[in-house]
């Protein structure tokens, strides 16, 4: 192993090392550039493929954390290349690079550049707008697309927007934060700003699609379980000539009022075999915040089994 691969996952204080360690059952030293693996037979070959793998990730000069050593534990598992997830970069910005973390996340991205409609159901924290957002600035940079929508369900003002102090702009903020964010991440603020005053990207509640048709564009719904079946129809509609269309959305945390159901539910009964049309599920597992909260995702799915597993449908818990 040469001296470079050893100083990057020994990294600060060994934490390398000791995520390294934390996904292989055996137990791994570092000496110099000499690594060490202690365990069973079948520890060692699955833990020696892992190390192989982030020795050639360093060659090609990918930077190497605690979290590329799950998305490398992931990918072998699912017998998928470590490199072909990592170094698919969907959106540069600075010296910043946006690309998968895990398999599913690769999947995601592979399907939002082959389908025109493409669903990402999961759990808080798996990368779904976050992606979407790198996509949607990658198309227009590459003008494919002339403007980025922005969409999201203002459930907690019953989309009664009036009540808000402000403008248009100030009105929806609450809402579409998230977005925002994640638009400030992948280019200056500056650039943001213009493109929000010339229309290149437009932020609007849901209930302001209606009666639209929405031609060479990149549209994105966010927290799309918080919209009816009707909503959900009257958005899918809207879609234009040359546009593409994300929806993404956690089905474990609607906020509409019990009586109705939620249209990101009710849509993947509906929409599963059409072409062109394509639904990625999340899980636990492609949770790429702080590893708490992959932890407190698994808790609470565990929970809600336990309290009431036969309340949603078998195809919908397939889902969650």
């Amino acid at each position: 192993m040469s001296n470079e691969v050893a100083a990057a996952l020994s990294g600060s204080g060994d934490q390398i090392l000791r995520a390294l360690e934390g996904h292989v059952d055996c137990d791994v030293f570092l000496r110099g550039n000499l690594i060490t693996l202690d365990g069973d037979a079948e520890a060692l070959a699955a833990a020696t493929t892992v190390v192989r793998e982030l020795d050639e990730l360093v060659k090609h000069g990918h930077e190497i954390g605690p979290g590329t050593i799950r998305t490398v534990s992931n990918a072998l598992e699912q017998h998928e290349s470590p490199s072909a997830v990592l170094e698919d970069v969907v959106w540069r910005h600075r010296s910043r690079k946006f690309a998968p973390k895990t398999v599913t996340q690769k999947r995601y991205v592979d399907s939002i550049r082959q389908n025109t409609v493409t669903f990402g159901v999961g759990p808080a924290g798996t990368g779904k707008t976050f992606l979407a957002v790198a996509a949607a600035a990658a198309a227009l940079h590459r003008r494919e697309i002339s403007r980025i929508i922005l969409t999201r369900p203002a459930v907690e003002a019953g989309e009664r927007l009036g009540f808000l102090p402000g403008d248009l702009m100030a009105k929806i903020d609450p809402y579409l934060r998230p977005l925002f964010d994640a638009l400030h991440d992948m280019m200056e603020p500056e650039k943001v700003t213009a493109h929000l005053e010339k229309g290149v990207i437009e932020v609007a509640p849901l209930a302001f699609m209606r009666g639209r048709t929405l031609n060479d564009s990149f549209v994105i719904l966010d927290e799309a379980q918080n919209t009816t079946p009707e909503q959900m129809k009257m958005f899918l509609t809207r879609l234009g000539f040359n546009s593409k269309m994300v929806i993404t959305g956690d089905v474990t945390q609607v906020d509409l009022p019990r009586e109705h159901q939620s249209g990101l539910i009710a849509v993947g009964d509906i929409l599963t075999d059409v072409d062109g049309i394509d639904f990625i599920r999340f899980g636990g597992e492609d949770v790429v915040r702080h590893r708490l909260v992959q932890r407190i995702v698994e808790a609470y799915a565990d929970h809600a089994e336990r309290q009431a597993p036969g309340l949603r449908p078998a195809t919908d818990r397939k889902r969650a």
